[in-house]
């Protein structure tokens, strides 16, 4: 490891002296190129010169220990094991920062909500986990764009499907893949009995031009109206779009705007994200690992959370990490259980490199 450092060290040193060149910066294209590996480097770089300065400080209090004078001495003793705690701090903290980085982690996500067991109390829960999803995108300032969006008479969704647009969206919302359960009693339910219901999330990369490359004969496109309960707009033309790929018969569909360019732009986006995932998952079995295990195991049938409504709290699975703030996590305030699947993430990738 300190083999590695010290190389990233003199290459950031490098890229310093070059991209303060006027010829360098001359060439726009490669001085950005350089600008970027330089700030790439230097959270790493700056940690690993904490960490020898700390060496350097740890060995002079190590010269003070062998001074006959006991109070110099005792001095030296407390100060060098107050340093040798904070190097352990610092090298775990290098360790993250060296764990590779996700190259899907800056993109949009695509997010498909889907109404599971327990029928209409079911597709109940869904628009509420839309609703903490929309409130949690608010409060990270992303942008949301709605796709598909299909409701029940009494205001549930049986599924939606909508694109979060924003800084670091996947790196936070990946850890929401999965099925999500809730115990609680329904409103039509006379004997005050708890049932249990399940919805299920997909959160997927937004695939981009380069990723991916769909051939127009493998798709079929198909127009409908527009509608639907729950207050959705009705077209009296044929503005919404259902397109279906045939070689893996995946269907997406898009009411959303009234325009049916608009709704096929955006249908092509989701479809490119799924194909996308799709292909990846049968191409690269490494990948649909990380792709499944973010935490535990993250798959989209395996059980990751339940919002328990009788006791006001949320636990997910994953990390047996509870929560008895239940409205304000609805409201969507997750971060406290986002960075906690960070860090579990963090420490489970950080113990397969020290297992190697």
């Amino acid at each position: 490891m300190f083999e590695r450092l010290e190389k990233m060290r003199q290459r950031y040193a490098e890229l310093s002296e070059q991209i303060g060149k006027p010829e360098v910066v001359a060439r726009r294209e490669e001085w950005q190129k350089l600008v970027k590996e330089h700030a790439a480097l230097e959270p790493v770089v700056n940690e690993y010169e904490n960490y020898l300065r700390l060496e350097k400080e740890m060995s002079e209090c190590k010269d003070m220990m062998e001074m006959e004078e006991k109070e110099i001495k005792d001095l030296a003793e407390a100060e060098y094991y107050e340093l040798k705690e904070k190097k352990e701090k610092l090298i775990e903290n290098i360790k993250i920062l060296l764990l590779p980085k996700d190259p899907m982690d800056e993109k949009n996500v695509i997010i498909e909500i889907r109404s599971g067991a327990g029928g209409e109390e079911a597709s109940l829960f869904g628009m509420e986990l839309l609703r903490m999803y929309h409130r949690f995108a608010e409060r990270n300032r992303w942008k949301i764009e709605d796709i598909d969006i299909n409701e029940t008479e009494l205001g549930g969704i049986k599924e939606a499907t909508f694109m979060i647009k924003g800084h670091g969206a996947y790196s936070k919302m990946k850890y929401e893949s999965g099925v999500h359960r809730v115990q609680r009693v329904p409103e039509t339910e006379s004997q005050g009995r708890v049932h249990t219901s399940t919805i299920t999330v997909a959160v997927l990369p937004e695939a981009e031009e380069v990723d991916f490359e769909i051939n127009e004969k493998d798709l079929k496109i198909d127009t409908y109206r527009s509608g639907g309960a729950g207050g959705q707009h009705i077209n009296k033309t044929d503005s919404a779009v259902r397109m279906t790929h045939i070689p893996t018969g995946i269907v997406v569909s898009c009411q959303d705007e009234r325009s049916q360019i608009k709704n096929r732009e955006k249908a092509m986006r989701v479809m490119k994200s799924r194909l996308y995932d799709y292909y990846q998952s049968q191409k690269d079995a490494e990948y649909a690992e990380n792709r499944r295990t973010q935490v535990g195991t993250g798959d989209r049938s395996e059980r990751i959370r339940t919002y328990n409504y009788p006791q006001g709290r949320v636990t997910d699975h994953r990390i047996n990490m509870t929560l008895y703030s239940l409205p304000s996590f609805l409201d969507g305030d997750m971060f406290q259980m986002i960075e906690a699947l960070a860090l579990a993430d963090q420490n489970a990738k950080l113990s397969k490199i020290e297992d190697r």
